[in-house]
């Protein structure tokens, strides 16, 4: 059985679906080759399942607290059976809109444009042909002009952690649980890991530990951006084993137990119920035959590419196959910005300088463009303000004050650079300082900017107007408190 496409794409994740719908957009004959879940892990075992447990777990941390002028009567209770639950009915949700567009997109559309999915498993076996090995055990052939890789990312296991998906898991696996664990590992503190801790943390049925061989958590982000999520978990009770290094971990008697290093290099034995291995993802490109088609991966097994485009001039990539930036906003960019270039478009630049990003911790930390730490390390000069959230009205109106908003900007120009929001609801602020640093804006442009009140961007404009030396709230008065921070990097 042998078909030809203007467009092959392998892998329906974020990157594959939305680049398949820009081809549609351009009249293309599209195909979607995908032998898992359309949506990838854009929706599964991945960005909107664990965003939905994040915001189930927050709810529950509400309800349960006792200083807001309310109290549950008797108690509060939650099944983790009960949580998955709700998790993939919001996850069957979004599949449904996927499919339902992909079923319309069928028949060919008055511009010619189509769209089929074929679920199975695709090799190259020529530069322009792969062999599909479909779930109902077909084999097809399918031919065509251009090729997009969009097979998206695992989770990294290292040879030495013997994952077993009910003892210790990946994030494929951590929604199989029966139960909340009583206590459990988390190997590796970056984004995921600190989230699933902030998860299960706001339930308040596991003892959370963290092993991190960096002396902090984050170690991308600002120290001081890490400082606060650090202080919020121990409040929460985490254990955070810093600067260490993990010797062995084991199951022994239906229990986890491993062996951890601190900087010290003194070693503890600790026995938890369930460890959760996070320390990173590699892209799935191992069975894709690329050599055949004459695609070059370094070393990790990622694609090399020069604007989405690789070293097969009619094959392109895009998302975690590149494994440049792991996101789901990155990989649409990329899906549909290849699809553009390949049909000769000339499409705009990616800005990945204006990269937004939310982390879904306790607190909430929301992120567009320049760190100090990039700053620094790439010698852009920079002022920087900051601003505590303790000033903020919406934040005082919240009851939730811990955290600040921090700005930075060129000294000379007022060129506005970076944003880091730490605090609830801060991922309400990086859009519009995204579009800022795309369009080159300045200070003046925040400040002159007309916010809402009360509201959490209001310590955006705050911060652009300290730097501008014409704040409401005054350095003099209040940064001998440590609530504002104005200078220079």
């Amino acid at each position: 059985m042998t078909s030809a496409w203007d467009l092959c794409v392998l892998g329906a994740g974020p990157a594959g679906y939305a680049a398949a719908m820009r081809a549609h957009d351009l009249g293309k004959r599209v195909v979607v080759v995908d032998r898992g879940q359309v949506g990838g892990a854009g929706i599964h075992a991945g960005a909107l399942s664990s965003k939905t447990m994040w915001h189930l777990s927050n709810d529950y941390a509400v309800a349960a607290r006792t200083d807001r002028g309310y109290r549950a009567a008797g108690g509060l209770d939650v099944s983790y059976p009960s949580v998955i639950e709700s998790v993939r009915t919001a996850v069957a949700e979004r599949r449904a809109l996927l499919d339902r567009q992909l079923a319309a997109l069928l028949e060919p559309s008055p511009r010619g444009g189509q769209v089929s999915l074929v679920r199975g498993a695709a090799r190259f076996v020529s530069p322009n042909t792969v062999e599909v090995k479909r779930l109902d055990g077909v084999v097809e052939t399918i031919t065509a002009t251009n090729f997009l890789l969009a097979t998206g990312s695992r989770p990294r296991v290292p040879d030495n952690i013997p994952v077993d998906g009910v003892h210790v898991v990946t994030s494929d696996q951590i929604e199989a649980f029966t139960s909340f664990p009583a206590s459990m590992v988390i190997v590796g503190a970056g984004v995921v890991g600190c989230e699933y801790a902030t998860i299960f943390a706001n339930f308040g049925k596991t003892r959370i530990h963290i092993i991190d061989r960096q002396p902090r958590i984050l170690p991308f982000e600002d120290e001081d951006v890490a400082d606060v999520v650090a202080a919020s978990f121990e409040a929460m009770g985490i254990v955070i084993h810093r600067a260490s290094k993990l010797e062995s971990l084991r199951v022994v008697d239906g229990k986890v137990e491993y062996v951890v290093t601190n900087a010290d290099g003194k070693a503890e034995t600790i026995q938890v119920e369930r460890a959760l291995v996070s320390v990173g993802r590699v892209p799935n490109t191992g069975d894709l035959g690329l050599d055949v088609a004459g695609v070059k991966v370094d070393k990790t097994g990622s694609v090399v590419v020069d604007k989405t485009r690789t070293t097969a001039p009619h094959i392109w990539a895009a998302g975690d196959v590149t494994m440049d930036i792991a996101l789901v906003n990155i990989a649409e960019l990329e899906g549909r910005y290849a699809v553009e270039a390949m049909f000769g478009l000339e499409p705009r630049p990616i800005r990945y300088e204006a990269l937004s990003a939310i982390m879904f911790l306790k607190p909430e930390v929301a992120s567009v463009g320049l760190n100090e730490i990039r700053a620094k390390a790439e010698k852009i000069p920079y002022r920087v303000g900051v601003v505590s959230n303790r000033l903020i009205g919406r934040n005082i109106a919240m009851r939730e004050t811990h955290g600040f908003v921090k700005l930075l900007a060129a000294p000379d120009s007022g060129r506005v650079l970076g944003l880091r929001v730490v605090g609830p609801e801060a991922s309400s602020t990086i859009q519009g300082i995204a579009f800022l640093i795309d369009q080159k804006a300045t200070l003046d442009d925040i400040d002159h900017c007309v916010h809402p009140h009360p509201a959490i961007t209001e310590g955006v404009q705050e911060c652009a107007r300290m730097l501008l030396g014409r704040s409401v709230m005054k350095v003099d008065v209040f940064g001998r408190e440590g609530l504002l921070r104005c200078g220079d990097g």
